[in-house]
C-alpha cells in the first residue's frame, strides 16, 4: 500500500484516476469487500484527498460523488436540557448531538514540537478554554462526500443504537452474509486507519456503537470473522438510568450468541477498569480452534464529562496494548454511540506514537482524518482538551513504571561506590511531584471560617469533590464538614478515608464519619504525644466505655503485638431504630514504629500492618478504612500508598512508586510529604520482595 502511494506522488489527478481504477478493480477481483472499502476510502480522504482535491462531480472507481450532503443536526426536543459541557442530555429518541461546521470555515492548526506542548495548551487553557474551544469548532464534522446508504436501509435502521451516528459505506465493517438472511452483512461498525506516515504497515481499529439486545449476534460475529483478539469498552452499562450498551457477554459459565459460543475464562476488577477473559468459539467452524478474547472495561469514564485525570486512562492505554497478541486482527474499541469516548481514546493511542516517532503532536490533523472515517468522532472539546492532558501527563512523566523483577537493578547503584547516583534520581522523581498543583479553587469548603477552626494543619485541608460529607445536624449550619478525604485503593474507589489526628472539638466528628461510612478498620500512625506537644486527641476510652454525641465508644481489648496496638471498640449509635439500638465492631491498628520527624527503621513492620489490616477488611467486608497521622498528609499518605503499591505487586508484578503518589496528591494535598518518605515506599517494596519472592515467584 505505502509503495503505491509513493508511486501515485508524481502522478497528475488525470493518471491517478486511471490508477486508482485499476487498483480497485484488481481489489474487487480478489474477492475482499473490506480492501475494496479501504480503497475508496483511501482514495476520496485522507491523503488522497489532500494531494489531489476533484472538483464537484468527479468521478472515481465508477461512482459519482456530489457534495450535496449537509450536516445532519439532531432533534432538539423542548423537554431536552443542555448539560454544562455542551452536550445534549439524550431523550427517548436515543439521539446525540451531532456538530455543525464551523461558521467561519475549516482553519489550520499546525503540529506542535514535543518542547512546546507544555506552553502551547497554557496558552490554550486560558480564558476556560477559550483557544480549545475554537480549535475544536474549527474541524470538520466528517467526509462531506461520504454516504450512509447501508446504514439507512430500512432493514438496517433498528440496528443503530442512535438513528443519526452511522457508518460511511466506504469504511464500515462488512460481515458474511448468513444464509436465507439478505441483509446480514451490516453492523455499525468502522475501520479506523490509525496508522501514521512513519509506520510501513496498515493499522486498524475497529470502532463499534454499544451492542443492543438484537445486534449481539453480529457484534461477537464481527469479533469472530476480524480474528480480534481484544475489546476495549469504554461506557458503563447503564449510566443516568439510560441503557448505554447491552451486557453482551456472561457473567459466568458460557452463553451461545447465534453460532459463537463465549465462556467467561477470569474476571479481574480495578479500580479503574475491569479485566474479563473469554474462550471464544465458532459452532459454524467446529474445526477451528477456540480463541482467547479479552475484554478491558474501562469504568471511571462519567457520561457526558472526562476522567478527573488521564493517568488511569493512560495505565489503561498501556495495559490495552500489553494485552493484544501481534498476529490478531484489528482491537475492537466500543463506547456507546462509538464516536466520542472512543474517538478520544484512539486519537491518545495514535498520538503517543506520533510523539515517539516524529517528536510532534498533530491532534487537529488526526481528528480531521479519523472523522473521514467514521464521523464525528471526538464529541465535546471536553473531550479535545482531555486529550492533549494525556498527551502532556505522558509526555511530562513519561513511562515510570517498573517490573518486580528490574527494581533491584532500578535501585542497586546506592550499594555501589558512588551511592548519590540513586539518590539524585529518586530526588527527581520527587522533584517533579510538586508539578502537581495544589487546587485552591477546589477548597472553599475547608477554608470557610467556621471549618478553618477544624484543621490542626490549615494547608491540609480536603478538596470539595471528595471530601468526606456527614449528615447535617438539624438547624446548626456547617456540621456536615470534617476534614478528611476519600481516596482510591488499586480495586476500589473510595477505599481509604484519610483524615487528621482529631482535635478535642472534632472527636464527636470523627466517631460519627467512622458509623455513617461504616468504617470497620482505623489505622493510626501517630503517638497522642511527639515532642512534648499534642498531635492527636485521645478518642478512644482508656478502660470502660465513653459518649460523644449519639454514639458511645466502648472499649473491649488493648494488645500489643510488636510495635502494633490492636484495640477492639463496640461503637453504639443512641438514637433507636427499630425499637433497638445499632453496634458494630472497630478495630483500631495503632502503629508504633513511625516517629514524627523521619521513617520507620525497618519495611517489615509497615508490610505487617498492612496484612493485617487487610485481613481484617476481608472479613469486614471492605468497607472504607479510616487513616490517620497527625496532620493526615505524610505519614497517612505513604502508609496508602505502600497499601496500593504492594497490592499491585502482589497482583501483576508490577509498580510504579511515582505515579501512585502523585495519583493521591491529585486526591489530596501534600501527600507523602517528604523525600524520605518517598524513599521509604522503595525500600518497603524492595523489602517485600526480599521476603516473598521464592513464594511468590517474582524474581
Amino acid at each position: 500500500y505505502i509503495k503505491q502511494i509513493m508511486m501515485l506522488l508524481g502522478s497528475t489527478s488525470r493518471s491517478l484516476h486511471r490508477t486508482t481504477v485499476f487498483w480497485h478493480s484488481s481489489c474487487a477481483s480478489s474477492g475482499n469487500p473490506a480492501s475494496f472499502s479501504r480503497i475508496t476510502w483511501l482514495v476520496n480522504t485522507g491523503l488522497g484527498r489532500r494531494l489531489f482535491p476533484f472538483n464537484r462531480g468527479t468521478q472515481i472507481n465508477g461512482s459519482v460523488y456530489f457534495r450535496f450532503r449537509r450536516h445532519r443536526k439532531a432533534v432538539v426536543n423542548s423537554g431536552d436540557k443542555k448539560m454544562p459541557n455542551g452536550i445534549l442530555e439524550e431523550q427517548e429518541q436515543q439521539r446525540v448531538m451531532l456538530l455543525s461546521r464551523s461558521p467561519s470555515g475549516p482553519k489550520k492548526y499546525f503540529p506542535i514540537p514535543v518542547e512546546n506542548l507544555e506552553e502551547e495548551i497554557r496558552m490554550r487553557s486560558a480564558d476556560e478554554g477559550k483557544l480549545f474551544r475554537e480549535e475544536f469548532n474549527s474541524l470538520t464534522s466528517g467526509y462531506v462526500q461520504g454516504t450512509f446508504e447501508m446504514a439507512n436501509k430500512e432493514e438496517n435502521r433498528e440496528k443503530n443504537r442512535y438513528p443519526n451516528i452511522l457508518p460511511y459505506d466506504h469504511s464500515r465493517v462488512i460481515l458474511s452474509q448468513i444464509d436465507g438472511v439478505p441483509p446480514s452483512d451490516y453492523i455499525n461498525a468502522s475501520y479506523i486507519d490509525v496508522n501514521t506516515c512513519y509506520k510501513r504497515v496498515w493499522v486498524y481499529m475497529l470502532l463499534s456503537a454499544g451492542p443492543k439486545q438484537e445486534t449481539v449476534n453480529d457484534f461477537w460475529r464481527m469479533i469472530w470473522e476480524q480474528k480480534s483478539a481484544v475489546i476495549v469498552m469504554l461506557t458503563n452499562l447503564k449510566e443516568r438510568k439510560e441503557e448505554k450498551c447491552y451486557q453482551y457477554w456472561p457473567d459466568q459459565g458460557c452463553w451461545t450468541y447465534g453460532n459463537i459460543r463465549v465462556s467467561v475464562e477470569d474476571c479481574i476488577v480495578l479500580v479503574d477498569y475491569t479485566i474479563r477473559k473469554f474462550c471464544v468459539q465458532s459452532l459454524h467452524d467446529a474445526c477451528k480452534a477456540p480463541r482467547l478474547v479479552t475484554q478491558l472495561h474501562f469504568t471511571s469514564w462519567p457520561d457526558f464529562g472526562v476522567p478527573f485525570t488521564p493517568i488511569g486512562m493512560l495505565k489503561f492505554l498501556k495495559k490495552v496494548k500489553a494485552l493484544n497478541p501481534a498476529h490478531a486482527g484489528p482491537i475492537v474499541v466500543h463506547c456507546s454511540a462509538g464516536v466520542g469516548r472512543t474517538g478520544t481514546f484512539i486519537v491518545i493511542d495514535a498520538i503517543i506514537d506520533m510523539m515517539h516517532a516524529e517528536q510532534k503532536v498533530d491532534v487537529f490533523e488526526f481528528v480531521s482524518r479519523i472523522r473521514n472515517q467514521r464521523p464525528q468522532m471526538v464529541q465535546t472539546d471536553m473531550q479535545y482538551s482531555f486529550i492533549y492532558q494525556a498527551l502532556l501527563e505522558y509526555y511530562l512523566y513519561g513511562d515510570t513504571e517498573l517490573d518486580v523483577s528490574s527494581l533491584e537493578k532500578h535501585l542497586q547503584t546506592s550499594h555501589n561506590a558512588a551511592p548519590n547516583l540513586v539518590k539524585i534520581g529518586l530526588e527527581e522523581e520527587f522533584k517533579k511531584l510538586t508539578n502537581v498543583r495544589i487546587m485552591k479553587e477546589n477548597m472553599r469548603t475547608g477554608n470557610l471560617p467556621a471549618n478553618m477552626k477544624k484543621a490542626r494543619v490549615i494547608q491540609i485541608i480536603p478538596y470539595d469533590f471528595n471530601r468526606v460529607i456527614l449528615s447535617m445536624k438539624r438547624g446548626q449550619e456547617y456540621t456536615d464538614y470534617i476534614n478528611a478525604s476519600f481516596i482510591d485503593g488499586y480495586r476500589q474507589k473510595d477505599y481509604f478515608i484519610a483524615t487528621q489526628g482529631p482535635l478535642p472539638h472534632t472527636v464527636e466528628d470523627f466517631w460519627r464519619m467512622v458509623w455513617e461510612w461504616k468504617c470497620h478498620t482505623i489505622v493510626m500512625l501517630t503517638e497522642v504525644q511527639e515532642r512534648e506537644q499534642e498531635k492527636c486527641c485521645q478518642y478512644w476510652p482508656s478502660e470502660g466505655s465513653v459518649t460523644h454525641g449519639e454514639i458511645t465508644v466502648e472499649i473491649r481489648n488493648d494488645s500489643l503485638l510488636d510495635a502494633i496496638s490492636v484495640r477492639d471498640f463496640v461503637v453504639t449509635y443512641n438514637q433507636v431504630i427499630n425499637q433497638e439500638k445499632q453496634s458494630r465492631l472497630v478495630r483500631q491498628f495503632h502503629f508504633h514504629g513511625w516517629p514524627e520527624i523521619g521513617i520507620p527503621a525497618e519495611g517489615k513492620g509497615m508490610i505487617d500492618l498492612i496484612a493485617a489490616v487487610q485481613k481484617q477488611q476481608q472479613q469486614t467486608g471492605n468497607h472504607p478504612i479510616t487513616v490517620h497521622c497527625s496532620a493526615g498528609a505524610g505519614r497517612t499518605g505513604t502508609f496508602i500508598a505502600l497499601s496500593n503499591i504492594l497490592e499491585r505487586v502482589k497482583a501483576e508484578g508490577l509498580l510504579d512508586v511515582f505515579q501512585a503518589v502523585k495519583s493521591l496528591r491529585l486526591q489530596r494535598p501534600h501527600m507523602v510529604q517528604t523525600l524520605e518518605q518517598y524513599e521509604f515506599c522503595y525500600r518497603v517494596v524492595q523489602d517485600f520482595i526480599d521476603i516473598f519472592s521464592d513464594y511468590a515467584n517474582f524474581k
